[in-house]
């Protein structure tokens, strides 16, 4: 018995020392990004794996653009719908965490209670989805830049691990930079130049208020949900949130 034991003990250890080792191998370069841009992330590349195994034309409209190029009525609608305290913490918001928590586990109430199974002894919480507005900006760029779709734990894992890496090695200002710079804002389109020119025909530096806020409201589901082709009504409905909430934003850089 113990013979075995010892065994399954060290074939455990080996099993972690290759993961391990395998993490520090494809760990990406972080520090780079003080000074380089990234021309792909791992979100651009999947897009355009899952059109062409779609049989669909892969598009990639992408413009890098200096942050002081960008309109401050970008940076402050984006922050006041993605991550309002962006300059108070470390790259993760544990309020909102604590409240995705919550959330999740009434939810997760409700739906035992409605389905008779839910026993108030023996009943386990689900796991929180930790949607929009559990996730910072800087948790938002770790995903998009290394991270696959995948949903589970070793990816939330990776994703935290990633995101201390951006605080610690990029300021802010460049951490909001490379995410302007980087996320979805439609089929094909990616960053806030992009953008601009494709839904208002100007370059970021000349956003309105109410232009950077249709943006912003866009953000979180830009190809469903906040299309602005399948969902105007939506997007506008969220513009007028966010520019209630803009001017609370100060930028700190």
């Amino acid at each position: 018995m113990w013979y075995w034991t010892k065994v399954l003990f060290l074939t455990l250890i080996g099993a972690i020392a290759v993961w391990l080792t395998y993490e520090l191998i494809t760990f990406p370069s972080i520090a780079k990004l003080r000074t380089e841009n990234p021309a792909s992330t791992s979100m651009i590349e999947y897009r355009i794996s899952e059109a062409v195994s779609e049989g669909r034309e892969p598009r990639k409209y992408m413009i890098w653009t200096p942050i002081d190029q960008i309109s401050p009525h970008l940076h402050r609608a984006v922050l006041a719908g993605e991550d309002a305290r962006f300059f108070e913490h470390n790259g993760f918001d544990w309020e909102a965490i604590q409240k995705a928590w919550d959330d999740a586990v009434k939810e997760g109430e409700r739906e035992a209670k409605e389905s008779g199974d839910f026993d108030p002894n023996a009943w386990i919480p689900p796991m929180p989805q930790f949607k929009r507005g559990a996730s910072t900006v800087t948790q938002q760029l770790a995903k998009n830049l290394y991270l696959s779709e995948d949903r589970n734990f070793l990816r939330k894992g990776r994703e935290a691990v990633y995101t201390y890496f951006l605080e610690r090695n990029l300021s802010k200002k460049r951490i909001l930079e490379v995410y302007l710079n980087v996320i979805e804002w439609g089929d094909g389109i990616y960053g806030a130049e992009a953008a601009s020119r494709h839904y208002f025909n100007k370059n970021a530096s000349n956003l309105t208020r109410e232009e950077a806020a249709f943006l912003a409201a866009m953000i979180p589901s830009p190809l469903n949900v906040f299309n602005p082709e399948k969902n105007r009504k939506r997007v506008v409905r969220r513009q007028r949130v966010l520019l209630k909430y803009m001017n609370s934003i100060k930028l700190q850089y």
